[in-house]
């Protein structure tokens, strides 16, 4: 096995000779900057850690590292002369790793160094020697490096009281990462409740988070338990936060400020004990700008905000995923099925833009349809579409079709193609998820 590789960028010349000295240092295959180049191209290299010496003068290297993919590969430790440094900053904030500043604490270096030797170590033993297995942490299945870092992630933030903000995009598993998180607590023995905030009705959305008593309302024939109350000791998981209308994210916000509410009709005052994880597949920066969010329950909410990685991030994953859901499927059926070597190469070259839930479904497709093998023709991928193919489907549009008809047969068709997920569907028809549970309801849809 392989040793972790620590990338090292000093200037202090007895700094270096004093950690190349360390013992916590040596475990690590050392790779030294030179001076050919800015220090944050250099890390094109395969390194686990990074030790930078910054100072002022490293902006366009952290602009670099902001818009690389580099923050969910590697690890790094920034020492400092203590300046304020703003994209130093923002590096920060975005769980780089971590900052120590002058007067540098050389103990606290080397101990940060040696925790990571052994995290490192211990991961690399875990991973199997053969792509079918992959690592699991939690409800998380996954042993490419931005998952590794994502475990890591979610273990340091997991026993914190911290709320989380959870940022992916759909189908990558934002649900999985927040349950993971409840697992890894504090609160593990307790409920993890978890609700769609899209899919709310705003007339209800009061009961449905605070709950009511009897009578509170026409149709309010017995008290509810909203989900503050069901989640009681453990951790309620508001999904898609940003479909939630603003004047009930100020109700919210509310809560999360003072930890009281109140039902809806009730004169008492009830104390909220749970852990709020929050998830949205916009950028929350965009969605405050376009007043789908507001900032001061982003800043609530964003305590510690975490970042899924999306599937295309995780190529090391990918054919160990499939072999995952299909390995399940064969317990479950008591089967043998098998994928060919074509359907792992197109399984390993699709773009996944449906992320983990669309390979999972393809899965899932392919071994209804399949015998023994698992054949290209099996998976079912959709093909991204030429601008040819694109006028070829707008000709094949019906006219003379009302309107109505055109939308109900879109909704049914696209909810079909994902299996029913409605957040997916909303996304590709281009609404809220609240508009498409209104359209469901207008066409009497099946919901």
């Amino acid at each position: 096995m392989s040793k972790p590789r620590l990338f090292i960028h000093l200037r202090d010349p007895e700094l270096t000779e004093k950690l190349l000295q360390s013992p916590a240092v040596r475990q690590f295959i050392i790779i030294k900057s030179s001076d050919s180049s800015a220090w944050s191209e250099q890390l094109q290299q395969q390194c686990d850690l990074a030790l930078i010496e910054s100072d002022e003068n490293d902006s366009d290297d952290y602009s670099r590292l902001l818009a690389s993919k580099k923050l969910t590969e590697i690890d790094f430790i920034f020492i400092s002369s203590g300046k304020p440094i703003e994209l130093l900053d923002r590096l920060m904030q975005r769980g780089a790793g971590y900052h120590f500043r002058a007067p540098l604490d050389f103990g606290s270096v080397i101990d940060t160094l040696q925790d990571f030797y052994q995290q490192l170590s211990t991961e690399r033993k875990n991973i199997k020697a053969t792509s079918s297995e992959l690592d699991q942490f939690g409800m998380l299945v996954g042993s490419s490096k931005p998952m590794l870092k994502l475990y890591r992630t979610i273990r340091k933030v997991a026993v914190t009281e911290a709320n989380v903000l959870i940022v992916g995009e759909s189908g990558a598993g934002k649900e999985l990462v927040a349950n993971t998180l409840h697992l890894a607590s504090l609160r593990a023995d307790k409920p993890f409740v978890a609700i769609n905030c899209g899919a709310l009705s705003p007339e209800l959305i009061d009961s449905e988070l605070f709950g009511h008593i009897k009578g509170a309302f026409t149709g309010a024939h017995r008290d509810h338990q909203g989900v503050f109350s069901q989640a009681e000791g453990g951790t309620l998981f508001l999904d898609e936060i940003t479909e939630m209308p603003l004047e009930q994210q100020v109700k919210l916000l509310r809560v999360l400020e003072n930890g009281e509410y109140r039902p809806v009709g009730s004169d008492k005052t009830s104390t909220a004990n749970v852990r709020i994880a929050a998830a949205t597949n916009r950028d929350p920066i965009q969605a405050i700008a376009e007043d789908m969010l507001r900032e001061d329950l982003y800043f609530r909410l964003a305590q510690f905000p975490i970042t899924v990685p999306p599937l295309r991030d995780r190529a090391d994953d990918v054919i160990g995923l499939a072999q995952h859901f299909l390995a399940y499927r064969n317990v479950q059926e008591q089967q043998s099925k098998q994928f060919s070597a074509e359907a792992h190469r197109l399984i390993a070259h699709h773009c996944w833009p449906g992320n983990v839930r669309e390979l999972k479904h393809a899965v899932e497709r392919a071994y209804i349809l399949a015998g023994t093998i698992i054949e290209p023709e099996h998976l079912l991928l959709d093909e991204p579409k030429s601008e040819a193919d694109a006028e070829i489907v707008v000709d094949a549009i019906p006219t003379g079709v009302r309107l109505d008809e055109l939308e109900k047969a879109a909704i049914l068709r696209t909810l079909a193609k994902n299996g029913g997920n409605k957040t997916d569907t909303a996304q590709q028809l281009g609404v809220s998820v609240k508009t498409l549970y209104n359209k469901l309801e207008k066409y009497q849809l099946e919901r």
